[in-house]
């Protein structure tokens, strides 16, 4: 039994589990089985993600499951410090995050095994599985991006007039 389906049938309300129909249910079984799928276009050669039944490039309805490489890197994020929706509020801190896959979509997820002040925009990242939904933590072996490119203020040349 999905965890979707073992929280619902013991009664407990979670907010972090996918509500599954029958166009979904192919991205949900490989996640549960440790695959990140994503739908891609034969008529533009676009991937995309969300799930959809048609490409959002160029609307063909000539669209595929695909498997994704599971590498991204990180476009930004947030550390969320309260959420009292179960079971959120027994992970604070945590990171939502918005990344940019390999294959060019971009997702909402979480950054998991990384302390929050380690996360760099553009750093590396690769996709786990946590109870069956993708979530992604810092790629092995991968260097993060200088943390700026903007000098600091103890840096920074002072200029008089």
């Amino acid at each position: 039994m999905r965890a979707a389906d073992t929280a619902r049938a013991s009664g407990g309300a979670r907010f972090d589990l996918p509500e599954v129909d029958a166009f979904t249910r192919p991205y949900w079984d490989a996640a549960a089985e440790g695959r990140l799928l994503i739908r891609h276009c034969a008529g533009c050669d676009r991937a995309h993600h969300y799930p959809r039944e048609f490409c959002p490039h160029c609307w063909s309805e000539d669209v595929r499951w695909r498997p994704a490489s599971g590498h991204a890197t990180l476009y930004t994020w947030s550390v969320v410090h309260r959420n009292d929706l179960p079971p959120f509020g027994e992970r604070v801190p945590y990171v939502a995050a918005v990344v940019d896959l390999a294959e060019g979509p971009r997702m909402m997820t979480e950054v998991v095994e990384c302390e929050d002040d380690t996360l760099r925009i553009g750093m590396g990242l690769e996709v786990t599985f946590r109870a069956g939904v993708p979530v992604f933590r810092p790629r092995s072996g991968a260097v993060p991006p200088p943390s700026s490119s903007v000098p600091s203020p103890s840096s920074a040349s002072k200029t008089t007039s």
